[in-house]
């Protein structure tokens, strides 16, 4: 797993969960978030927590539950780079179906993670910018997307939504054992589901 900087003690947390996860192979147990700010050992405050907005989905917000709604942000504007190419690169109508049903279930997912992020008073600026992690796609990448067809295109694009399908899935599981925002959890939850049904999808795409 490559290294990056990260700009928020809250994204650290889901580092940590992260890494737990990946080095015992399954989902980590994460001590119950505090909704108080904590300090870490680089002295980095955690990202704001507050309560919703009037209306809006009940309950504070911990540290990781921001943490992980900014990566999930930063995962799905990177993932749709790749899925909005594939109607001019391929016409293959089972890449279209998939790439089309997976596009409009990431946008929502998106626009409902940014809706949680402007109730939980976070700011509004992605800590990720710039960021080449595990499950975005580069700009070098997105580049040679874009000059394959056919085939070769089908081949390099599952391999990015692949491996966005299986980091979105692995912190998904770290939000659900280390989150405490109830709708933002709830997201979590859903984006574990779909993505193992979208790995599924994806496998029988790769058989065919």
């Amino acid at each position: 797993m490559r290294k990056i900087p990260l700009r928020a003690a809250g994204c650290l947390l889901l580092a940590a969960l992260l890494l737990v996860t990946a080095c015992a192979g399954r989902a980590p147990t994460a001590p119950a978030a505090s909704t108080a700010a904590p300090s870490t050992a680089t002295g980095v405050t955690a990202a704001p927590v507050g309560s919703a907005s009037p209306g809006g989905s009940a309950g504070l917000f911990g540290a990781t539950d921001i943490a992980w709604l900014q990566l999930t942000v930063a995962m799905n504007e990177r993932l749709l780079r790749v899925l909005d190419l594939v109607p001019s690169r391929t016409t293959d109508p089972a890449w279209l179906r998939f790439a089309a049903r997976l596009g409009t279930a990431h946008r929502a997912d998106l626009s409902t993670a940014r809706r949680l992020l402007a109730e939980s008073g976070a700011p509004t600026t992605n800590p990720h910018e710039g960021h080449d992690m595990p499950g975005m796609v580069t700009d070098e990448e997105l580049a040679a997307l874009r000059s394959a067809t056919g085939v070769a295109f089908q081949r390099r694009a599952g391999q990015h939504v692949r491996a966005h399908l299986d980091q979105a899935v692995r912190i998904a599981i770290a939000e659900q054992r280390g989150g405490i925002h109830p709708a933002t959890t709830a997201l979590a939850s859903a984006v574990v589901r779909t993505g193992n049904a979208d790995l599924a999808g994806l496998d029988r795409l790769k058989q065919r």
